[in-house]
C-alpha cells in the first residue's frame, strides 16, 4: 500500500481540522472584543475577516497540493 494513499487524506483532514479551530478561535475572541468594545465593531469585523480569509486560504492550499499529488498514486 502506498502511503500517499494513507497520509493524503489524513493530512487534509488535520489541515480542516486545525482551520475549524482557528476558525473558531478568532471569530470567539471578535465576538468577545465586539461585546467590550461595540464602537469598534467596524474595525474587529475587517480584521476577523482578513483574518479568515488566510486561515481559510491554508486549507485550501492543504487541498491543492494534496490534489496534485494524486496524480502520484497511479502507480
Amino acid at each position: 500500500m502506498d502511503l500517499l494513499g494513507i497520509g493524503l487524506p489524513l493530512g487534509v483532514g488535520l489541515a480542516a481540522i486545525g482551520s475549524g479551530l482557528g476558525l473558531g478561535k478568532a471569530v470567539g475572541s471578535a465576538m468577545e472584543a465586539m461585546g467590550r468594545q461595540p464602537e469598534a465593531i467596524g474595525q474587529i469585523q475587517v480584521a476577523m475577516i482578513i483574518g479568515a480569509a488566510f486561515i481559510e486560504a491554508l486549507t485550501i492550499y492543504a487541498l491543492l497540493v494534496v490534489i496534485l499529488l494524486m496524480g502520484n498514486l497511479g502507480g
